[in-house]
């Protein structure tokens, strides 16, 4: 099993490294590696049995965790490609997206301060929208033509909008109570 910890996360649950990946396979493949290794079944091993098993417990999970959420999965994929997504130093958008970004934003900021629900809700389902189109995009990138500096961008794209859908969720709740 040891050199079964070598293994990239499609690997390890039997996947093809794709964008799209079948969920109920992973989910199957995820529940099916956690009955073996889970700690659990361990309680009456040696100290460097239960190590191990902890270790393999942990690893399943945070392969699962990645793969099961497409923006992780997409960032994983690329890391596996040689491509750093450059998250946190490459900023350049496309003018279009970062109108659009801009506008919703201070249509998130309005809602909020005039405390209109119904407002973020409908900015939450444009979003979701665009999220999908986001998501289409990357999929052709990364499992169609291969375009992998342009599934860079997607996912840069994708995480203002996960950010932006973190703000209409605060607002959301800041409403709650």
């Amino acid at each position: 099993m040891q050199s079964e910890f070598t293994k990239n996360y499609f690997e390890l649950f039997g996947l093809p490294s794709a964008f799209r990946i079948d969920t109920a396979r992973l989910e199957s493949a995820y529940r099916r590696l956690q009955s073996q290794v889970h700690p659990d079944r361990f309680a009456a091993a040696t100290d460097a049995e239960k190590r191990i098993s902890m270790q393999w417990a942990t690893r399943a999970n945070e392969a699962y965790q990645t793969l099961k959420r497409p923006l992780s999965r997409a960032r994983y994929l690329l890391a596996l490609r040689g491509v750093d997504t450059q998250e946190e130093t490459n900023t350049a958008m496309p003018a279009d997206f970062l109108i659009a970004q801009m506008e919703w934003r201070e249509a998130v900021s309005n809602a909020r301060s005039k405390r209109d629900a119904a407002e973020l809700g409908r900015l939450a389902g444009e979003l979701r929208v665009s999220e999908r189109m986001l998501l289409i995009d990357l999929e052709q990138h990364l499992d169609g033509d291969g375009n992998l500096p342009a599934a860079a961008l997607e996912v840069r794209k994708l995480r203002f909008v996960e950010k932006l859908r973190e703000e209409i969720a605060d607002a959301h709740e800041v409403l709650e109570n």
